[in-house]
């Protein structure tokens, strides 16, 4: 088996507001490993974003160990968790996020300028991405002359211009009509596949599920084991379209 790139034992995560208090995730086990493509799946409010979320650092648990990539996240001071989350993670939103007054290029350029590089060389590694994602004549457009599927693909080449060693999808087709959506998952099953990509997706369509390797359900802040799926779900075949 693969080097295990992220592991969790009884990892938790509780919002407390005013009076109001919600578990979002309970004791959640989970071992993800080098070169996988995981779905992972469950009603909103099941904890599928809080767990993407934890994993990227972008939110720390209540309780409970999480490491990723060798990291123990709980660890690190919020000066270090933005430096390790700029080189190693590379994030790909629903709203995609993208800089309105920027072009694509620009947008992608980004996370660069947090690195050593030269502007030269940020721009040479933002057009590979685009090129990457098929949008090579698409540099100098600006995020208002794309397409929904195309701003997309923006914000994947955004995601991979660092070459990090996770991407996380969080609904990466949610705003997609059905044609976008499909060339947005087949370019992330080709970065898992021919790139070597570990990647884990949150998603609620069985369809979007069946470009991944591996799919894991979650049910009220609860991981279900793995093969097994709540009663009103039906689980999609693994491995792409």
């Amino acid at each position: 088996m693969s080097e295990i790139v992220i592991q969790t034992r009884n990892l938790s995560k509780e919002f407390v507001r005013d009076e109001f208090h919600v578990v979002a995730l309970k004791d959640v086990d989970i071992d993800i490993h080098k070169g996988e493509f995981v779905a992972l799946m469950g009603p909103s409010g099941s904890g599928k974003s809080t767990l993407l979320h934890l994993i990227a650092a972008m939110d720390r648990p209540t309780g409970g160990e999480i490491r990723v990539l060798g990291e123990d996240l709980r660890s690190l001071s919020d000066r270090s968790i933005a430096r390790w989350r700029n080189e190693h993670i590379g994030f790909v939103f629903q709203s995609f996020n993208l800089i309105p007054v920027l072009t694509a290029l620009e947008n992608v350029e980004l996370p660069l300028k947090l690195t050593d590089l030269k502007k030269k060389e940020r721009l040479k590694h933002a057009e590979t991405a685009l090129k990457l994602v098929g949008l090579g004549e698409r540099l100098n457009h600006m995020p208002r002359q794309l397409s929904g599927g195309q701003e997309q693909r923006v914000a994947i080449a955004r995601a991979i211009v660092t070459d990090p060693d996770l991407i996380l999808a969080d609904e990466p087709t949610g705003n997609l009509d059905a044609a976008s959506a499909q060339e947005v998952l087949t370019l992330l099953s080709r970065l898992n596949k021919e790139f070597g990509k570990t990647i884990v997706m949150v998603t609620h369509d069985p369809h979007a599920a069946r470009f991944a390797t591996k799919v894991r359900y979650l049910e009220k802040g609860a991981l279900l084991p793995e093969g097994q799926t709540p009663a009103d779900w039906v689980l999609p075949a693994a491995g792409g379209a």
